[in-house]
């Protein structure tokens, strides 16, 4: 089993119903393309040390629970990914940065 952990970080504030329904179309098409076994999200709790965030602050954390490596690897190619990206990137840009590991506990 592998974890693919993502942590998206909008370049500007977004509305809270804005960011509901990225994580929900993400949702839709990850687990809609039959190579995620679980997916879970949580908007970033903001406190005061984020002011001092050395790179960016987190809007959200997703993570992926995928079969294995292959199942990983096709994961970056599946169909509707591009196009989901492009169109929340016109929209509110953001950056994300990932971590593939093994269960942490």
């Amino acid at each position: 089993m592998i974890h693919h952990t993502m942590i998206v970080a909008f370049d500007s504030p977004i509305p809270e119903s804005a960011l509901r329904q990225y994580l929900k179309e993400f949702e839709e098409l990850v687990m809609g393309s039959g190579l995620v076994e679980s997916f879970a999200a949580q908007h970033h709790i903001r406190v005061p040390g984020d002011d001092h965030a050395p790179l960016a602050v987190a809007s959200a954390v997703l993570q992926l629970r995928l079969a294995d490596i292959d199942a990983l690897d096709a994961a970056f190619t599946m169909p509707g990914a591009v196009d989901l990206i492009k169109r929340w990137q016109g929209r509110h840009p953001y950056k994300a940065i990932w971590v593939n590991h093994e269960p942490l506990a």
